[in-house]
């Protein structure tokens, strides 16, 4: 399975959710056509989001912003 999902939530209740469940956010993003594209760290993660948050995954074509990368923190290691 992807570790990426979409989610009809906002980037702070997805935040929220991972971290009342221990679960590592790799990245995540506002979406430009709403909602959040979260992807966790591990697939284990990203399998209980599904299961948690199994109502509000979206399936549909998503649209994501072309600057999505330009909103993504520097690595630490440089």
């Amino acid at each position: 399975m992807s570790r990426a999902i979409t989610l009809k939530a906002a980037v702070a209740d997805v935040e929220a959710l991972c971290a009342r469940h221990a679960i590592a956010i790799s990245t995540i993003e506002p979406l430009a056509s709403g909602g959040t594209r979260v992807v966790l760290l591990n697939p284990t993660g990203a399998d209980r989001i599904r299961e948690l948050m199994k109502t509000k995954i979206i399936t549909a074509p998503i649209v994501r912003s072309p600057l999505h990368m330009a909103r993504q923190p520097q690595p630490r290691y440089r």
